[in-house]
């Protein structure tokens, strides 16, 4: 059987690409992205994707309308992907079609393994290409990033981080106790040159430390060196 072709339509182009990541780590490589209804139409009968991850809320109209359409044509799985929670959002999405209703925020890696749980229903099995010993997480302190960089735990509990925020606490966790500028943060982050993106960058600090510290006016854990940049304080551990 041929490799399954994986349509994501959301316009939210970080969420996008993250979840991109998240299916590529698990060995999908057919993936194609559409911010828009009429892209995604297009692609559709472009493409003809074997599953489609589809946002409720879109630029040019509800997902919903998109998931009719797919539906006098094809009977593929299609995943809703959606800020709507409530019951009746939900009964709507399956009622019309949908074989699957996921609310935001969520884990991409949680959607991934649910992309391969409908894909195996309908005949596709991808062959792994890790294996258990070459998967491993990141801890530093109370953190813990896992190992296709996606989420990050502290002490246990998810942390509900957007990609940049996320890209921001694998740098952080990669150079434990050390200085990163404003600059490197934001070429890695951004994939971008800096060209002066001071404001950027702050910004996303002071919302990460909303996230992550217990007072963020007062940060233990992400804390700014004066005219040099940030670093991840990592608690030294008691002497026994």
């Amino acid at each position: 059987m041929q490799e399954p072709t994986i349509l994501i339509v959301e316009d939210e182009a970080d969420l996008a690409n993250l979840l991109k990541v998240s299916l590529q780590k698990e060995g999908y490589k057919l993936i194609h992205i559409a911010n828009s209804i009429d892209k995604a139409w297009s692609s559709f009968q472009q493409v003809k994707p074997d599953i489609v991850l589809l946002d409720v809320m879109l630029p040019d109209g509800e997902g919903y309308d998109l998931c009719r359409r797919i539906r006098e044509v094809s009977h593929i799985p299609v995943l809703f992907l959606s800020a709507k929670n409530e019951e009746i959002d939900k009964i709507l999405g399956l009622a019309i079609g949908g074989d699957d209703y996921i609310t935001k925020p969520f884990s991409p890696k949680e959607v991934a393994y649910r992309v391969k749980a409908h894909l195996r229903r309908a005949g596709y099995q991808i062959q792994e290409t890790t294996t258990t010993t070459q998967i491993k997480t990141i801890q530093v302190g109370p953190f813990v990033l896992n190992s296709d960089e996606t989420e990050v735990h502290k002490d246990g509990t998810l942390l509900e981080l957007t990609a940049k925020e996320i890209g921001l606490m694998a740098c952080f966790m990669h150079n434990p106790n050390r200085i990163l500028s404003k600059e490197t943060l934001f070429e890695r982050v951004w994939s971008e040159d800096f060209f002066g993106s001071d404001n950027t960058v702050m910004v996303h600090i002071r919302r990460l430390r909303e996230k992550i510290e217990h007072d963020p006016s007062k940060p233990v854990y992400i804390t700014t060196v004066k005219g040099l940049g940030y670093k991840l304080v990592v608690p030294k551990e008691p002497q026994t």
